[in-house]
């Protein structure tokens, strides 16, 4: 009997464990995906920028608002939601911080104005599991939401670039939460959602069997790639070929630039607030609205 990397001759192979981010992140670049998922010790990523601060805190406000009682759900109540998570990282200084305080109470507001409150979610940053003969992927969904028995996946967006239908029907990621969504619940689950909070856009797609099958497909095809240069990593660790750098705009912001001097060469680093300067096209309000009514 034969022993290769931990597996005997003759046993099946193990599930590849995978997370949509982990596939995505080998298309964006080898380079970094190494240094992110393989590398160890990991090399040191540069500090959280102010855009990420904010959608985190935008995320979790969501999150968090549907625990309120009926008496908190408020424009208010929504303040002191975002004034307790708030996380004061990477702003330029202490008047930006505020100022983006005021915007994300702001347009957390007017989105939640603007959606059924007496339908709670099925799921608030569920985490939800898809295996096949290749691959077993977990993920983590924003929100779920029960509509006429089916399952509909909503994933928030924040950035500074409004979500196209289009977006929403080739994301592999949420074509993986909805075909794991479906087998978690039991349940029909073929609509996916983007909604960017900042000025309620929701961009959709109606799914069929057939094209989660191909998404499902497509994330065992990338996974399959993952295995044999995760095993190439293994053998020969950094002097592996099967890592390049993948240059584009993008190096800009990538949080292993410092690691990267291919990734240097495209041009200076964005500065830690820079996403929140481009994001100022989006028209996030300025201040909260000081009513008592529901948001």
């Amino acid at each position: 009997m034969t022993v290769e990397q931990g597996i005997f001759a003759g046993m099946p192979t193990p599930l590849y464990p995978a997370s949509p981010s982990r596939l995505l992140a080998w298309l964006d670049c080898p380079r970094r995906y190494r240094m992110q998922y393989l590398d160890r010790p990991k090399p040191e990523a540069r500090p959280q920028r102010a855009h990420t601060s904010v959608g985190i805190v935008t995320h979790n406000v969501l999150r968090d608002f549907w625990d309120l009682p009926r008496s908190q759900r408020t424009p208010s109540g929504v303040a002191e939601l975002v004034r307790a998570s708030w996380i004061d990282v990477g702003f330029r200084d202490p008047e930006q911080s505020a100022s983006w305080r005021e915007k994300v109470s702001a347009s957390v507001v007017d989105y939640l104005r603007h959606i059924d409150q007496d339908q709670q979610p099925l799921g608030l940053e569920r985490s939800v599991a898809l295996r096949t003969d290749s691959i077993a992927v977990t993920g983590r969904v924003d929100r779920l939401d029960d509509r006429h028995g089916a399952v509909v996946v909503v994933d928030y967006k924040t950035g500074r670039q409004i979500p196209s239908e289009d977006d929403a029907r080739t994301s592999l990621p949420l074509a993986l939460y909805a075909a794991g969504a479906a087998r978690v619940f039991r349940r029909p689950c073929v609509r996916v959602e983007l909604h960017h909070v900042p000025t309620r856009t929701v961009a959709a797609h109606e799914h069929t069997t057939e094209s989660l099958d191909r998404k499902v497909a497509e994330a065992e095809s990338i996974a399959g790639d993952l295995r044999r240069v995760d095993a190439e990593f293994a053998a020969r660790g950094v002097e592996s070929p099967s890592f390049p750098p993948r240059p584009s705009p993008l190096c800009t912001w990538c949080d292993f630039r410092a690691h990267c001097p291919e990734g240097q060469q495209m041009g200076p680093e964005k500065s830690a607030w820079a996403g929140l300067e481009a994001a100022e096209a989006c028209g996030l309000r300025s201040t909260a609205d000081s009513t008592e009514e529901q948001p």
